[in-house]
């Protein structure tokens, strides 16, 4: 491992040296690139630093420790300093084995998040509106640009469906667990009786993609105009403003009439369909490793239960690693900061596991 720092180190320099050549900063793809590479090598050469340092502080230590000369007093305090840079290089060891866990290449990219009501009607319609407020007050929290590409309202201010895009510094990398079934235990507001119903809601979480990585052969699409239509049937307007989409060659659909701009719903469309495209890729190529898949923090399989918001109890319980964390107000709220740093140190865990088995 200590090889493979010493390459990283050297690529880190490498990189800074061209990042001060004017060809290089003229050039700003290239730029942009590097600038992303030193970007994420520096977490990786910061830790491998420490680790120097600390390996630098335990030779001095022992060669005082191997010097007949030393009095007691200054030993002692060898014996000390040789007993803290060990622990901090054991630390160090421990952590760059994870900073060099293979990155997912998708983890810098913006995010679209789609979510559908599910089993519980209109209590479920409502609950995939309080996911929709979650996600995005935690993306305001994170400085992060929310954006509603697609919303299939009801009457009583709930969503049927609505996609959305995320973009911000790391979005994908925090919220790419969040895919599958998010179920409720509450009482609706529409129970006189004071009974606690059980709702669900699916959510995709997808990587936004450029055009240059899925190409879409124009010939494959089907595209249609109709008006777009509000809750209960009201046009939101009178022209035929609203896009669907259709990939032929998978059956894919998009929707989408928020804006009252054909050009505009037809750019949201696209973006959502390159979307699932790039997902469905990516899924047909993990069908392929499926025994890999298991070790992550569920497979990403919209029909698979991830976790249950309990609202009588003020509880949230991720199913996949046995967390339960009694904050719920907080968490509806966006307070997901503890619960995303308990899903990726799991998933860091389990890929370290898989890599030295």
């Amino acid at each position: 491992m200590i090889d493979k720092l010493k390459m990283v180190a050297e690529r880190y320099d490498s990189v800074s040296a061209q990042l001060m050549d004017p060809g290089v900063v003229s050039d700003q793809k290239r730029y942009a690139e590097l600038m992303r590479e030193l970007k994420n090598l520096g977490p990786v050469v910061a830790k491998y630093n420490e680790y120097r340092a600390a390996e630098k502080g335990a030779e001095e230590a022992r060669e005082v420790l191997a010097d007949q000369s030393q009095d007691r007093d200054f030993k002692q305090l060898a014996e000390d300093e040789l007993a803290e840079s060990r622990a901090v290089m054991e630390r160090c060891y421990e952590e760059l084995k994870i900073l060099l866990l293979p990155k997912d290449p998708d983890d810098d990219k913006n995010v679209i998040i789609e979510i559908r009501g599910g089993a519980g009607g209109d209590e479920a319609a409502l609950f995939a509106g309080s996911l929709y407020r979650m996600y995005s007050m935690h993306a305001e929290a994170k400085r992060w640009k929310a954006e509603i590409l697609n919303a299939s309202s009801t009457e009583l201010g709930g969503y049927k469906e609505i996609s959305f895009s995320i973009a911000g510094d790391g979005a994908y990398s925090r919220l790419k667990f969040e895919s599958g079934v998010h179920r409720v235990q509450r009482v609706p507001e529409t129970e006189s009786q004071g009974r606690i119903h059980t709702s669900t809601v699916t959510v995709a979480v997808l990587p936004e993609v450029e055009e240059v990585e899925v190409d879409i052969n124009p010939d494959d699409l089907q595209i249609d105009t109709f008006r777009a239509g509000g809750a209960g049937g009201q046009h939101v307007n009178k022209t035929e403003s609203a896009i669907r989409i259709t990939h032929l060659p998978t059956g894919l659909v998009v929707e989408c009439q928020d804006e009252r701009s054909q050009h505009k719903n037809k750019d949201k469309a696209m973006k959502i369909l390159r979307s699932r495209l790039y997902e469905k890729m990516l899924r047909e190529q993990n069908d392929k490793i499926a025994s890999e898949r298991k070790l992550q923090v569920g497979t990403g399989d919209r029909s698979e239960r991830i976790r249950t918001y309990n609202f009588p109890q003020g509880r949230m319980t991720d199913h996949r690693i046995g967390l339960t964390l009694y904050k719920l107000e907080a968490i509806m709220n966006g307070d997901l900061d503890e619960l995303f740093d308990a899903l990726i140190t799991f998933d860091q865990a389990e890929k370290l596991r898989s890599s030295e088995s």
